[in-house]
């Protein structure tokens, strides 16, 4: 499975970005998805996971900011990310789990937040 994401560019501090992740198989056969980010001089950080029951979780960060959905007729795992602020700027990589680690990644999309 390969993963492709888009959506990223640049936006105003308060403005909205949706990211999309199109998967090149089904989402079903994985246990769960996740977005990550990684700003430079930080360490990779998991922004939200969805697991299989569809229960979602976010980083303190991004609580009630952000929301991660999936439509698996369309292979596609989502990030809403709303009421951006600079601190978000960083490179977006969805992620899918499989036999207990994540195991499948894409190359990621920019978001840079200016102030």
């Amino acid at each position: 499975v390969q993963l492709v994401e888009s959506g990223g560019g640049l936006v105003q501090a308060g403005g909205s970005l949706r990211l999309s992740c199109v998967a090149s198989g089904s989402l079903l056969a994985f246990n769960a998805m996740a977005w990550f980010r990684l700003a430079p001089g930080k360490q990779r950080e998991l922004v939200a996971s969805l697991d299989s029951a569809d229960t979602a979780l976010y980083a303190d960060s991004v609580k009630g900011r952000f929301t991660i959905s999936r439509d698996n007729a369309k292979n596609t795992v989502y990030l809403e990310m709303n009421s951006l602020k600079p601190e978000d700027t960083a490179l977006y990589s969805c992620a899918l789990k499989g036999g207990g680690w994540w195991n499948v990644w894409g190359r990621g999309t920019q978001v840079t937040v200016s102030a």
